[in-house]
């Protein structure tokens, strides 16, 4: 079935931030999708590295003012906007002081105060979730890329389930040799629940400190397919993607290998 529109949530995004294989794919697969025609949407964090003058990224005033609950208390989310002009594709930035410096910073948030990775991760998801229902569009793919965007898969297909804009969604899995700077907090589950997901779907994370391959695992369990993008990737999260759909898009940057196993997963 053909693909019309594909939902790109990701980690990094070169060049907003240092160019390495997760954010060369960060860029390679919006730009290659709409290079073929297809309507994409992209979403990343606003990284305290990225210049916003420099970058031109101006805020989205419709799409900003929500509040996103984490741990019972409020964060209000700032969306902005820029176009990659070298690539041709606009790229959203999620935007709270809380978890993202408001400032210029030398390294990503995420390795210089791990201490926050769970509740960073569960409000950059929150967050493009509910500025996707905002836009009323309804993506056919969605693509999860780094593990910033891991619990994408199990929101969407626990708490939002039933919603018109992501029920008949195919969610795709980018597969790293990548790490986590410290595991996730062990009140990752309790924060989720809180925010409604049901205690059955956190069962196997409940209480623990995860690892990127615990947490990976976890993520694969609510996807519908994977794409191994590197060399590297633990076994345990090969095994734990063993039974899924896969690509290996490795050796070669041929996107229009993604788009067929895109529209594969649609048939």
């Amino acid at each position: 079935m053909e693909v019309k529109k594909v939902l790109f949530i990701s980690q990094e995004i070169a060049p907003y931030v240092p160019e390495r294989r997760l954010s060369q794919v960060g860029r390679i697969f919006p730009q290659g999708i709409k290079e073929q025609g297809i309507e994409e949407r992209t979403f990343m964090p606003k990284y305290g590295m990225i210049a916003e003058r420099s970058n031109q990224l101006h805020e989205m005033i419709r799409l900003s003012g929500m509040n996103v609950i984490i741990d019972d208390t409020d964060h209000p989310l700032i969306i902005k906007v820029a176009t990659l002009q070298q690539a041709h594709f606009q790229v959203y930035f999620i935007y709270n002081e809380d978890y993202f410096a408001s400032n210029r910073i030398d390294e990503l948030e995420m390795n210089c105060s791990p201490h926050d990775n769970d509740e960073r991760s569960m409000f950059f998801v929150r967050a493009v979730i509910e500025s996707i229902r905002k836009m009323r569009w309804v993506p056919d793919i969605i693509q999860c890329t780094g593990w910033i965007s891991a619990l994408a898969p199990v929101y969407i297909r626990t708490l939002y389930g039933d919603d018109p804009s992501f029920r008949d969604a195919k969610i795709v899995t980018a597969l790293f040799n990548e790490q986590i700077a410290g595991p996730l907090d062990e009140r990752l589950s309790e924060k989720m629940h809180m925010d409604g997901i049901p205690k059955n779907a956190l069962k196997p994370i409940a209480g623990k400190e995860l690892t990127y391959d615990e947490l990976m695992a976890y993520s694969l369990k609510y996807s519908d397919a994977v794409i191994q993008c590197e060399d590297g990737v633990s076994d345990g999260i090969l095994e734990a993607a063993s039974g899924l759909p896969q690509l290996q898009f490795i050796d070669d940057d041929d996107v229009n290998k993604v788009k067929e196993f895109y529209a594969s997963l649609r048939d």
